[in-house]
C-alpha cells in the first residue's frame, strides 16, 4: 500500500513539473511571438519610410514630414506588396482614413485628363531644347491655337520634372569709378513703355568658352523687351558699345527720340557715347552705383538669353568665330 502512495507522489510530482516547464515554454513563445510582432512592427516603419524616400524623387513637392492622401495611398499600396500585409493594418500606421484610401485609389484608375495637353507641353518644352520655362512654353501653346491656363502649363512642368537647368555665372562688369558725373534715373525701376522707341535699356554681358571670352552689346526696346541692334565681340572696349549705339539709331524715324538707360559702366559715360546721343537727341540716365534692380529689364533680357542658349551648353571645340555666329544666330 505505502508503494502505490509512493508511486502516486512521484506522478504528482512529474506532472507538476511538467505543469512548470509548459508554463515556462508558454511564456517563451509568448516573448517570441512578441518579438515577431514587434520586428515585423519594425519591418513595416522602414518599408514605409524607404516607401516615402523613393517617392520624394518620383512626386516633385512631396512632403516627408506631411505627405498628401494620394501620397500615402501609394505608400499602403507599395508597403503592403513588399511586405505581403493587408492595407487595412497598414492605414492607421500610415495615417490615413479607409474612405480616403478606397478613393484615392479609384482616382488614380480614372483617366487622366492632362495626358492630351502633357504631350503637347512635353513637344513645346522639347522644342525649347528644354531650356524654357513655363512662360514661354504657353507662349508656343497659344501661338499654336491652345487654349490653356499659364498656371495648368506651370503645374504640369513642375509634376513632371520639366524644368529647365539654371546656372549662375559671375557676370563681367564695366564699372571703372566714377569718370564723370551721372545722370539721375529717370526710370525709378518702371521699365514700361507705351510705343516703340520711347525706352531703351542697354548692358554688356560676357561669354566664358574654352576659346576664349566673347561680349554681347545690345539696346532692347523695353515696348517689346526685343533688342533694336546689337554687336558681339571678343573684347568689351568702347568701340562695340558706340557701334551698337549708332547701328540702333540708324533705327530711328524722324521724331523718335528715346530715353536710354544703363549701368554706371565706363563706356557710356565716355565722350563718343555722350555726343552719339546728343547727335540723336537721345536721352541718358543711370542706375545707382552697384544696384542691378536699377538695370533690370536688361538683366531680365540676359538671364532669359544665357538660360536658352549659353547654360548647361558645351562649347568645347567651337571656334570664336563659330560662337559668335551662333550667338548672332539666336539674337535674329
Amino acid at each position: 500500500m505505502s508503494d502505490v502512495a509512493g508511486l502516486a507522489d512521484a506522478l504528482a510530482s512529474m506532472e507538476r513539473r511538467l505543469a512548470e516547464m509548459q508554463a515556462r515554454l508558454d511564456e517563451l513563445d509568448a516573448g517570441i511571438e512578441a518579438r515577431r510582432r514587434t520586428e515585423r512592427e519594425l519591418d513595416i516603419q522602414i518599408a514605409i519610410r524607404k516607401g516615402t524616400l523613393e517617392l520624394l524623387g518620383k512626386e516633385p513637392g512631396a512632403a516627408p514630414e506631411n505627405p498628401a492622401s494620394r501620397e500615402k495611398t501609394l505608400l499602403v499600396k507599395t508597403a503592403g506588396e513588399t511586405m505581403g500585409v493587408t492595407a487595412r493594418s497598414l492605414l492607421p500606421v500610415v495615417g490615413i482614413a479607409r474612405s480616403a484610401y478606397h478613393y484615392q485609389l479609384a482616382a488614380m484608375k480614372r483617366p487622366d485628363k492632362d495626358a492630351p495637353l502633357l504631350e503637347l507641353v512635353r513637344e513645346a518644352f522639347g522644342n525649347g531644347e528644354r531650356r524654357h520655362g513655363y512662360k514661354r512654353v504657353h507662349l508656343e501653346l497659344k501661338s499654336m491655337g491652345i487654349r490653356v491656363s499659364a498656371k495648368r502649363v506651370m503645374r504640369l512642368m513642375a509634376k513632371h520634372s520639366l524644368v529647365p537647368l539654371f546656372k549662375s555665372a559671375k557676370r563681367y562688369s564695366s564699372y571703372k569709378g566714377e569718370l564723370t558725373k551721372a545722370p539721375r534715373n529717370l526710370a525709378d525701376r518702371d521699365f514700361h513703355a507705351e510705343r516703340p522707341n520711347m525706352l531703351w535699356v542697354t548692358d554688356l554681358t560676357e561669354f566664358s568658352i574654352p576659346a576664349g571670352k566673347v561680349y554681347l552689346s545690345p539696346v532692347i526696346d523695353c515696348y517689346d523687351g526685343m533688342p533694336v541692334a546689337w554687336t558681339i565681340g571678343t573684347s568689351p572696349n568702347a568701340a562695340l558699345a558706340n557701334q551698337m549705339l549708332l547701328d540702333a539709331c540708324s533705327t530711328l524715324k524722324d521724331g523718335e527720340k528715346p530715353v536710354i538707360h544703363s549701368d554706371r559702366g565706363c563706356h557710356y559715360r565716355w565722350p563718343e557715347w555722350i555726343r552719339i546721343c546728343k547727335e540723336h537727341d537721345l536721352t541718358r540716365f543711370m542706375s545707382a552705383k552697384g544696384c542691378s534692380p536699377d538695370n533690370a529689364a536688361a538683366e531680365g533680357f540676359f538671364g532669359r538669353l544665357k538660360q536658352e542658349f549659353f547654360h548647361k551648353r558645351s562649347f568645347r571645340g567651337v571656334s570664336m568665330n563659330g560662337f559668335i555666329g551662333m550667338l548672332d544666330d539666336y539674337m535674329v
